[in-house]
């Protein structure tokens, strides 16, 4: 997969990661929905508890208005499954071992490139970019950014 920054009003690319049962999602199975895609350094970290957390109770919000939502960090799918469970996540966490989503996406690192970045996507029900917010500081803005995003398209 080459290397690209993913701009406002592109379409996203196709790609199938493992979920936390290791079973195969193929991200085209959700046209015609928003889809929030957050990347998140590591499970059961505190920042990334904090926005799994914050993703969580706002998950029945983000439901209502039409989004599919999905964490994904280079963690292998056991762990993610006792991420999961252990915060009682709605939603699926996908395993991007080897960073070959974050590289296809231009998902850029933080701290001089030593941790992988915290970046949260969202794509109309076209498939297309419409909100990309970075924050590896601020973890619970990023579901904030995303809802005010999709409540002002609907």
């Amino acid at each position: 997969m080459a290397e690209r920054k993913l701009q406002i009003g592109d379409q996203l690319p196709h790609f199938i990661l493992n979920d936390e049962n290791h079973q195969p999602v193929d991200i085209s199975m959700f046209k015609g929905k928003y889809l929030i895609i957050y990347f998140y350094p590591k499970d059961d970290t505190p920042g990334c508890v904090k926005e799994a957390c914050s993703f969580r109770d706002s998950f029945q919000d983000l439901v209502d208005v039409g989004a599919v939502v999905y964490g994904v960090s280079n963690d292998r799918p056991d762990t993610h499954a006792q991420f999961k469970a252990k915060y009682r996540l709605p939603f699926s966490l996908l395993s991007d071992n080897g960073g070959e989503l974050r590289k296809l996406l231009g998902v850029p690192s933080d701290l001089f490139g030593l941790l992988p970045g915290r970046v949260t996507y969202v794509f109309d029900p076209e498939g297309r970019l419409i909100r990309e917010f970075k924050s590896q500081l601020s973890p619970e803005k990023h579901v904030k950014e995303a809802l005010k995003m999709i409540l002002g398209k609907v």
